[in-house]
C-alpha cells in the first residue's frame, strides 16, 4: 500500500485515480460474439460454453434434479446464513413500496404515478473463483417483490457442467424458477436477442468481468437497459484515533481479496493509525486464501493522513467511492456531509462485509466514481413508474385556456384544438 503524509489539495485528483486496465478491443469481440448468438442462438451458446468454461453441454437450462441435488450438497449452518440474510433483504426493500398519492393540482384535475415490475429481467451471477449466491439474493429479491413477471438467471458451469449448489438453493429460496447454465459475453448476449431456449429480456442485472462490464454496455444499443455501469470493487475507509487498526485492516483485505483491479484508501487523521493498520494488514495477509489477489490489489492502493475529518470527507466526495466506512466514534456526526457514496457504513462494528451479506442493504452499487449520479440497486431498479391523469368537466374548462395559449404561441394547433373542441361542447351544454 502506498502511503502520503498531508499531499496537497494539487495532488488529490492524481490519488483518486482508479487503475487502469490494458486497453483491449473488448467492443469488437462482444459483437463478435453477439452476431453468432442472433444467427446460430442456442448452438452457439453450446460452443462458446466448451470454449471458454471447457464443457460440452447437452442442455443448457438447470434441471429440476440438480436443484433438488443442490438442497443436499450445502449445510444446515448455510442454508440458514442464506435464510437470515434473505429475511433482512426482503424486509428492507419491501418497504421501498410507493404509495399511491392522487395529487388534485387544480380543481378537477388529478394526477398520480403507479409502479409496474418490470415483465423481463435477466439476473447475471458470476461463478468464478468467487461464485456469488450472494448477489442472487441482491437482485432476485427486489425482482420478485417488485412482481416481475419473468426472472431470467445465468450463471456458468463448472467443468463438470454443475452450478454452485449453494447459487441454485438461493434462486429456489427465493422462487426463481429459469436457470440457465451460461457465462460471460454469451450470457448478455442470450439476455439481449433470445434463443430458443433463454427469453430475451427487458433489462440486465449483475456484476462481472471486464467482458461481462463491456457486454452489458454493447446490450443497450440493442434496446436492453442495465443496472448500472459496473467495475472492479473498492472501499474507503475513513479512521481516526478512535478506530481500531485490525477492524480497519480487515475491512481493507476483504475488498482487496475481490481481485487484483479491486482498490482500496484508507484516509486517517493519524499517522499511527496509518501505520498500525498497515501492520494488522502484512499480519492478516498472510493468512488469507486469496492473498495473491489481496497483495495485487493492495499495489494499487493508498493510505493517505489528512488534517482533519473533514478533509477525508472531502476527498471521499471526490473519490465517490463504493462503499464508505466511517471507522469513527463520532461517524453519525458526518452523514449531512456524505455528498458520494454507493453505500455507508458508519462505526466500528459496522463491516462492509454486513452489506455484502445480510444487514438487508442491497450490495449491488456503483463503482469507478459512479457513485457521483449512480444509486446502488434497489426496489426502484425493478420497476416503471407510470403517470396517470384524470380531468372533469371543471378540470378542462379551468387549465384548459392556458393549454390553448401555450399550444398556439408553440404553434402546435391540433394541441390547442383537442382543447378548444372540448370547452366549446362544455359552453353549448352551459
Amino acid at each position: 500500500m502506498q502511503t502520503y503524509i498531508n499531499p496537497q489539495l494539487s495532488d488529490w485528483s492524481a490519488l483518486t485515480s482508479r487503475p487502469t486496465k490494458e486497453a483491449q478491443d473488448l467492443q469488437k469481440i462482444v459483437l463478435d460474439v453477439f452476431g453468432k448468438i442472433q444467427k446460430e442462438k442456442d448452438q452457439a451458446l453450446i460452443d462458446f460454453t466448451e470454449q471458454f468454461d471447457k464443457v460440452r453441454l447437452t442442455s443448457l437450462e438447470v434441471s429440476i434434479e440438480e436443484i433438488e441435488e443442490a438442497k443436499d450438497l450445502i449445510s444446515e449452518d448455510l442454508k440458514q446464513a442464506i435464510q437470515i440474510a434473505a429475511s433482512n433483504i426482503e424486509k428492507f426493500h419491501a418497504v421501498q413500496r410507493e404509495e399511491v398519492k392522487v395529487i388534485e393540482t387544480t380543481k378537477g384535475v388529478n394526477c398520480w404515478r403507479e409502479s409496474r415490475g418490470i415483465e423481463n429481467v435477466g439476473i447475471y451471477i458470476p461463478g468464478g473463483t468467487a461464485p456469488l449466491f450472494s448477489t442472487t439474493l441482491m437482485l432476485g429479491i427486489p425482482a420478485k417483490l417488485a412482481g416481475c413477471q419473468n426472472i431470467i438467471l445465468c450463471t456458468p458451469p463448472n467443468q463438470e457442467g454443475k452450478i454452485h449448489p449453494a447459487i441454485l438453493y438461493t434462486a429456489n429460496l427465493i422462487g426463481i424458477e429459469k436457470i440457465y447454465k451460461v457465462g460471460g459475453i454469451q450470457a448478455i448476449g442470450a439476455l439481449t436477442f433470445g434463443t430458443e431456449t433463454i427469453q430475451k429480456v427487458d433489462k440486465i442485472f449483475g456484476p462481472g468481468n471486464q467482458y461481462v462490464t463491456a457486454a452489458k454496455q454493447v446490450a443497450q444499443n440493442f434496446g436492453v437497459a442495465i443496472d448500472m455501469p459496473a467495475g472492479p470493487s473498492e472501499v474507503l475507509v475513513i479512521a481516526d484515533e478512535t478506530s481500531v487498526p485490525k477492524y480497519v485492516a480487515a475491512d481493507l483485505l476483504s475488498q482487496a481479496e475481490h481481485g487484483i483491479d479491486s482498490q482500496v484508501i484508507l484516509l486517517t487523521t493519524n499517522e499511527q493509525t496509518l501505520n498500525e493498520t498497515i501492520e494488522e494488514i502484512n499480519a492478516q495477509l498472510e493468512i488469507l486464501p486469496r492473498k495473491e489477489l489481496a497483495a495485487k490489489a493492495l499495489e494499487n492502493s493508498r493510505g493517505i493522513v489528512l488534517n482533519s475529518i473533514e478533509e477525508c470527507v472531502a476527498f471521499s466526495n471526490i473519490y465517490a467511492p463504493e462503499h464508505l466506512i466511517f471507522a469513527c466514534e463520532t461517524a453519525e456526526d458526518f452523514i449531512p456531509t456524505i455528498i458520494n457514496a454507493g453505500s455507508v457504513f458508519l462505526g466500528n462494528y459496522s463491516c462492509e462485509s454486513a452489506g455484502d451479506y445480510a444487514s438487508g442493504t442491497n450490495h449491488t452499487l456503483p463503482t469507478n466514481g459512479y457513485a457521483k449520479n449512480y444509486s446502488g440497486v434497489s426496489l426502484d431498479s425493478f420497476i416503471k413508474k407510470i403517470t396517470f391523469q384524470k380531468l372533469s368537466a371543471e378540470g378542462i374548462q379551468n387549465i384548459g385556456p392556458a393549454i390553448e395559449s401555450m399550444a398556439e404561441a408553440e404553434e402546435l394547433f391540433a394541441h390547442k384544438n383537442a382543447v378548444t373542441l372540448r370547452l366549446q361542447d362544455l359552453s353549448y351544454k352551459a
